[in-house]
């Protein structure tokens, strides 16, 4: 069997019709009997690279025991010209963070997956200290098991202070070598004694490299930082008061 948290995340398609675009990251949040599947918000809509998918495909496994049996899952991203998905934003402006509630009876039988719930969200944002080992749970430039359809995870630490928000900004960084495709993970650091089924804190979702303007792209290596949004505005786009398309306000 594979491990709890691999089964958390799936492989993310995006489409305009018939026409592959891109390939993300994502994963599954479970609030209230109400499932809500989680990807970065520049993943299904983002205007500077005029990328305007209308529906993304996210590979599920249909088999608890055989991962080789897997489906792509169609999730529209508009109706009656109305965008679905829910995003956010916070005093520092929008966050890169974008969730989609999944109706559950349209899913294939035996779908097999794990989520998280938001007893699995850091509560104090005192008590996670930098250099704190992360995981990074995705599929950088698209690759996986292709067999089992298995995400693979890169190490991280924090690389900012947890507690301070980044430039004013919602999200904390990380020290990670990550890929494009990797947009949407979650960013997660284990927690013994927590969940006995999925023992993990989730802490942020993956959204981009961080670098410098002023880097010579000659002498100078790329930083090897990236940003991840702090996971608790999913308590306000799964909220009740949430509706799709408009950007909902973190506390």
């Amino acid at each position: 069997m594979a491990e709890s948290i691999l089964l958390t995340t799936a492989r993310v398609s995006t489409y305009d019709g018939d026409k592959l675009m891109t390939g993300a990251s994502g994963f599954f949040f479970l609030r209230d009997d109400r499932l809500f599947f989680v990807t970065s918000r520049h993943v299904v809509i983002d205007a500077p690279s005029k990328h305007f998918p209308n529906r993304i495909d996210i590979e599920l496994h249909t088999d608890a025991v055989n991962l080789t049996m897997a489906w792509q899952h169609t999730v529209w991203l508009y109706q009656d010209g109305k965008s679905l998905w829910r995003q956010g934003s916070d005093p520092g402006g929008e966050i890169d963070v974008a969730a989609i509630e999944l109706d559950r009876a349209a899913l294939p039988a035996g779908a097999a997956f794990n989520c998280f719930t938001p007893a699995h969200l850091q509560r104090s944002l005192d008590e996670v200290e930098v250099g704190s080992v992360l995981l990074v749970v995705g599929y950088p430039l698209g690759f996986h098991d292709v067999v089992h359809h298995l995400p693979v995870v890169r190490q991280a630490v924090i690389a900012s202070s947890f507690g301070v928000r980044f430039q004013g900004q919602g999200f904390f960084l990380t020290d990670a070598r990550t890929h494009r495709g990797t947009s949407g993970a979650p960013v997660v650091m284990r927690a013994p004694g927590s969940d006995p089924k999925l023992p993990w804190k989730l802490l942020g979702v993956h959204s981009s490299r961080m670098d410098m303007n002023t880097r010579d792209l000659v002498l100078d290596e790329s930083l090897g930082l990236n940003c991840a949004w702090y996971a608790d505005i999913l308590m306000t786009l799964t909220s009740d008061a949430a509706a799709p398309g408009a950007p909902a306000a973190a506390a």
